[in-house]
């Protein structure tokens, strides 16, 4: 599977802002939490900000996981902890899967406490910092995590504009951070992967371009998906017939004919909402 597009770009002026904005912060921030969606951590995991968070101790936190196909989670797990990440998957549908995270930047945070205690200084808010691509749920993990709507939510990418520090305890602040890509893909396989799972702007990517991607992908990781979905046996034959197929089958039409463009929306969403199942488009070799 591969796209034959030119070089995705994708860098609004207020990540350009953004960048720049956690560039300064860093150096006071204690711990760093960046999400990636579970579907896709490879392809979410942004080069930019690996660059700036450096050294900082730090939790990547693999969200959506009631998307995303469990039987390759122990694969992310032993990859991540390989370049000795600290990883932990789940759903914020889960309420306990926040408390978990709370519970991780607290233990991430102890070294800098123990430093003020040394001092004999009061320990202080650990300084925890959130990040990670548009649309992975970082407001949603904020708002779990405060006990209140602290953080804006809206499902579509670029919502968050912003950076505010919240006071989510005693034990903790978090600094809220707009969803940041790279200024450009080169590799545009990862660049489709956020398209489809709703990482970047639809309007981005050509929906042909993302419907052929998704189907390729299906014929080769779950083959039976389109057949229990939309009762299409044979994958052997051109995507414009899938697309004409799908659309017989939901009476998708556009005056009297089949509408093929309805019909390749129709899959992209119900793969993106988790309808055909829960499927991982990144694979580690």
């Amino acid at each position: 599977m591969s796209v034959s597009t030119n070089n995705i770009h994708w860098f609004p002026g207020h990540m350009k802002k953004a960048i720049n904005q956690i560039e300064e912060k860093i150096k006071n921030v204690d711990v760093v939490v960046e999400l990636c969606d579970a579907r896709c951590p490879l392809s979410s995991l942004n080069p930019l900000l690996e660059e700036k968070i450096k050294n900082k101790p730090r939790l990547l936190v693999l969200s959506k996981s009631d998307l995303a196909d469990e039987k390759i989670f122990d694969s992310y797990n032993d990859y991540f902890l390989s370049l000795n990440y600290k990883v932990i998957i789940g759903s914020f549908k889960d309420n306990k899967f926040a408390k978990r995270i709370a519970s991780l930047i607290v233990e991430l945070g102890k070294e800098k406490q123990q430093k003020y205690i040394a001092k004999g200084m009061k320990p202080q808010p650990i300084k925890t910092m959130i990040i990670g691509v548009p649309n992975v749920g970082k407001s949603t993990l904020i708002n779990k995590l405060a006990n209140r709507s602290a953080a804006g939510v809206e499902n579509r990418p670029g919502f968050t504009r912003a950076q505010q520090w919240i006071k989510v305890s005693n034990e903790f602040f978090l600094l809220d951070t707009p969803g940041i890509l790279p200024m450009n893909y080169e590799d545009k396989n990862s660049a489709t992967k956020l398209a489809l799972v709703g990482c970047i702007r639809e309007d981005i990517l050509p929906n042909d371009v993302l419907f052929e991607y998704l189907l390729d992908f299906l014929k080769e990781y779950y083959p039976d998906a389109l057949l229990d979905r939309f009762k299409i046996e044979n994958l052997n034959i051109e995507y414009d017939e899938i697309a004409l197929q799908i659309a017989q089958t939901r009476g998708l039409k556009k005056g009297s004919d089949f509408d093929l463009d309805k019909a390749r929306i129709l899959l992209l969403k119900e793969f993106k909402d988790g309808l055909l199942g829960k499927m991982s488009l990144d694979r580690i070799i």
